[in-house]
């Protein structure tokens, strides 16, 4: 029997076997189809999700949430401790960007300063997640992995007028904390769970966000191709396997045979895909305002294998199924003779609390972004070629907790930024450069695995331009609504098609949070693509972070930068007082702190040498330049 620990095997006779039986029509088996065994199963993934005791340390005085104690016992067993804590203003920059991508204002700087009580860092995580810019931050993350965009791609790159929705339930749905189970339920069956409700049928946009190719020769292939993509995103963002790589031949190193991705496919097979549909309720200019979401087909609930994934190749007949190596129990679909039940089913059986897979990918995707890795750091990969987590049964607990908690994804939030482990410091803190417990730590354990002391994070693309928005006082904080679309530089205006980027007419729309801006596929936004904005045409777990010269030219020669300077050196200057008092500003509002002693010399030295032509502009151009601005400790 061929087992998981000889995938490359497994590959080559389920490959011999398929073409064994290419000729063979419209069987309604799966002949050839290798059997899952138990070698298959025995695998972290596939395990079922336990409930880890909590476990006992040395210094229990440390730990403030249970993820400490899994984090110090790992620490204790390799004979190592924790660094000290981060400061309050670094503590405070860190959460105020995790949480809600935006800087920390002077006023609430000072607020959580002045607050000595032992409430004082739970208040700033309460105002945090109740905040609208919470929903702003942590979407991005969800589009991320969905590819949204407001385009089709490809050659043509057609706009979806009213793509922007989806988009805004993603916000506005994590701003209410909507359980996960149910935040998934909506997205791939909201036109079946509340049929008259819009937002429902909107959110299931999460289905047809991938990019397509209306104008294609075969309209056959056309929706093949676009089911392929569909199957094998959910199987990627909801269950964290590369169930893509199953299209065209059993998966090379997981148990995923091309049958089990035609049977995950069959759940979606009666969907009518490129319909604009009328939201029910929703009225514009006294006409039905219609959009591209999902509801069943007629005529269309049949569903095949395609040999080598060709849409011409017709193979056996497959009946939507879970994933087998998931499915120990060998659950069936429970579904009448039609269609409309198809997608229930799928919800059920993936926020099944037996189901292993759902709950630890999503909060390992959380813990990623808290900590820049998750505990596997390989978020979207979960099978054979992925990595194993760091702290599993840290994992596990979590993920129970998640679902025994009504799988609120603000509950988890709390739990890990009010841990003592998220309130490390990244850097040695004294004087003197690093002590003994830092080096001890970075010769033990230098890819900080088990979690002794934080990273050092850029910020994302999105939460720079916003950061210098907000620090220049331009920032609009306008809520939802189509995309916008601000001037682009000349070199590249140059490049483009009759109408591929309308410049939005009213330029206070232009300094609306990145988040608002049009997502067109085959054209990003020079400054965000710059700083590692990924290609929507690929799900995006872990966004390259590279080093380039262009994005040092863009912080320093661009107009946009050159603007943000300017009017922040204009705000300083309303703000009045004395030289140093505007200087302490200007590091609050880009920093997050106050300057010390040698900083604040340099400065006044620079604005009394009046070199340039604005000393002021010139100085908040530099600062942001700053390594410090664009990272967080």
């Amino acid at each position: 029997m061929v087992g998981s620990d000889q995938p490359l095997l497994r590959m080559l006779v389920g490959m011999v076997l398929l073409v064994a039986i290419c000729g063979t029509g419209l069987a309604t088996d799966s002949p050839g189809e290798l059997p899952i065994t138990e070698a298959d199963r025995d695998y972290w993934a596939f395990h079922p999700i336990e409930s880890p005791v909590v476990p006992a340390v040395g210094d229990p005085g440390w730990c403030r949430t249970p993820i400490d104690f899994f984090v110090l016992a790992r620490l204790e067993q390799a004979g190592l401790e924790p660094v000290e804590a981060a400061g309050r203003e670094a503590l405070l920059r860190r959460v105020t960007f995790d949480l809600t991508g935006l800087p920390p204002t002077p006023a609430e700087r000072a607020a959580f300063l002045e607050d000595d009580s032992d409430e004082a860092w739970e208040t700033v995580v309460e105002r945090l997640l109740a905040s609208p810019a919470y929903g702003e931050r942590w979407a991005q993350h969800w589009l991320d992995l969905v590819r949204f965009a407001e385009t089709d791609g490809f050659e043509h790159d057609k706009v979806r007028p009213q793509a922007w929705r989806y988009r805004d339930w993603v916000i506005e749905a994590l701003n209410a904390d909507v359980p996960y189970d149910e935040f998934i339920a909506w997205q791939l069956a909201g036109d079946l769970l509340a049929p008259d409700d819009p937002q429902a049928q909107i959110a299931t946009g999460f289905l047809l966000c991938g990019p397509d190719m209306p104008d294609i020769n075969l309209k056959q292939e056309r929706r093949h191709n676009f089911l392929n993509d569909m199957t094998a995103n959910v199987g990627e963002v909801l269950m964290g396997l590369q169930f893509g790589c199953a299209r065209c031949h059993d998966h090379k190193a997981d148990p995923i045979s091309q049958f089990d991705f035609y049977r995950l496919r069959a759940f979606f097979e009666p969907i009518d895909l490129f319909t604009d549909h009328p939201l029910p309720g929703m009225v514009k200019d006294d006409k039905a305002v219609r959009a591209r979401v999902v509801r069943n087909g007629k005529g269309q609930s049949d569903s095949f294998l395609w040999i080598r994934g060709d849409f011409r190749r017709k193979g056996p007949r497959v009946q939507p199924a879970f994933p087998r190596v998931v499915n120990p129990g060998e659950t069936e679909v429970a579904i009448d003779s039609g269609a409309a039940d198809r997608r229930l089913a799928l919800v059920d059986w993936l926020t099944d609390q037996g189901n292993p897979l759902t709950a630890r990918v999503i909060v390992n995707r959380v813990w990623q972004h808290h900590f820049g890795t998750g505990l596997s750091p390989t978020p979207s990969d979960f099978g054979l070629m992925g990595i194993e987590p760091s702290h599993s049964e840290l994992l596990d607990w979590l993920a129970r907790d998640l679902m025994e908690h009504g799988w609120s994804l603000k509950r988890l939030h709390r739990q890990i930024v009010m841990s003592s482990v998220y309130r490390l410091a990244s850097h040695p803190t004294g004087d003197s450069g690093p002590d003994a417990t830092w080096s001890r730590l970075v010769e033990a354990d230098p890819d900080n695995e088990l979690l002794g002391r934080s990273p050092r994070r850029r910020l994302e693309a999105e939460a720079i331009r916003d950061a210098m928005l907000a620090a220049s006082g331009r920032l609009n904080l306008k809520r939802g609504g189509p995309g916008v679309r601000p001037p682009l530089p000349p070199e590249v205006v140059v490049t483009l098609l009759k109408n591929q980027w309308p410049v939005t007419k009213d330029a206070a729309e232009h300094n609306r949070r990145s988040i608002y801006l049009f997502v067109r596929r085959n054209l990003r936004f020079p400054f965000l693509e710059v700083f590692d904005k990924p290609d929507t045409n690929l799900s995006c777990s872990v966004r390259s972070e590279t080093t380039i010269a262009p994005q040092a030219l863009h912080l320093l020669n661009s107009e946009f930068s050159l603007e943000c300077a300017r009017q922040l050196a204009a705000r300083l200057e309303s703000i009045g007082g004395s030289e140093q008092e505007r200087i302490e500003q200007c590091w609050q509002l880009v920093l997050g702190r106050q300057p010390d002693a040698g900083e604040l010399a340099a400065a006044a030295a620079f604005l009394d040498s009046g070199v340039g032509g604005d000393a002021w502009t010139d100085l908040c151009l530099a600062m942001f330049n700053l390594n410090e601005f664009v990272y967080l400790d």
